[in-house]
C-alpha cells in the first residue's frame, strides 16, 4: 500500500502532529512499508495456530503464600492518636 503526501498530512492532522513539508516524503515511505508488512502478516494462514501468552512453554515458579509476620494491629493502634473499631481516624480533608 502506497501513501501519498496528502495521506500523511491527514494522518498527522488526526494525530495532532506537526511535521515539516520536507519530511513528508520520508514519512510516506516509512508508513507505506509498515502497512505492507501488516498486509504480509495478514496473508499468513493462522487457523491452526493456538494463541499463546509467551513464546516459551514455561511455568513461573512461585513461592508458597504463607504468613511470615504476626498481626500487630493492636500494638500499632495503641500509639495512634485516634482509632475506632480497628480503623485509624484522620481529620477530614475534603468537604
Amino acid at each position: 500500500m502506497s501513501l501519498a503526501a496528502d495521506d500523511v498530512k491527514n494522518i498527522a492532522h488526526l494525530a495532532r502532529l506537526e511535521i515539516d513539508e520536507k519530511n513528508i516524503e520520508g514519512y510516506a515511505k516509512s508508513l507505506s512499508s509498515i502497512l505492507d508488512l501488516v498486509e504480509q502478516m495478514n496473508a499468513v494462514d493462522t487457523t491452526d495456530v493456538k494463541p499463546m501468552a509467551h513464546p516459551m512453554d514455561v511455568c513461573q515458579r512461585l513461592r508458597t503464600d504463607e504468613v511470615l509476620e504476626e498481626n500487630q494491629r493492636e500494638t500499632f493502634q495503641k500509639i495512634a492518636p485516634k482509632t475506632e473499631d480497628g480503623l485509624y481516624l484522620v481529620p477530614q480533608v475534603i468537604e
